[in-house]
Formats: C-alpha cells, structure tokens, sequence
C-alpha cells in the first residue's frame, strides 16, 4: 500500500516514516497535494566478497611521466 504525506508532516516525522519504509512500505512525498517524490526500502547491501582483485596490481606505466602535450593540456 503506498501513502501520501505532505512536504510539511514528512519533515515533522521522517524518522517514524522512514521506519515504516524500512518495513517495506513505500511513501508519497506531496507538495501542495502534488506527488513529487518516493520513499522506498533499498535492496539490501550485497555481502562483500574478499579477494576480488586478488593478484592485481597497479600497471608499470601508470607512474611513468606524463607527455609534455599532457602535462601542457593541465596547466591550461
């Protein structure tokens, strides 16, 4: 079920709003009784998984010196 709530009582209540969106409710945000935005649960936040970029490393080249065309093109 999505609510509507005024711009004004959203302020005044927005922890108890977003507790009912961390329920999984959506809310209607309205000014002037004109919906204008959407509060959502987010989806939860995927597990890190450790040694992704195990055995990566940063290229040689990447800390070589810059072209003089290069390094002129910053300093404009």
């Amino acid at each position: 079920m999505v609510t509507v709530v005024n711009v004004h009582t959203a302020k005044t209540n927005l922890s108890k709003l977003l507790e009912r969106v961390r329920k999984g409710e959506e809310i209607v945000l309205a000014k002037a009784g004109k919906p204008c935005a959407k509060l959502v649960p987010l989806d939860e936040a995927r597990e890190r998984k450790p040694g992704l970029l195990k055995g990566w490393r940063v290229p040689d080249s990447f800390f070589e010196p810059l072209p003089a065309a290069e390094l002129d093109a910053w300093e404009k």
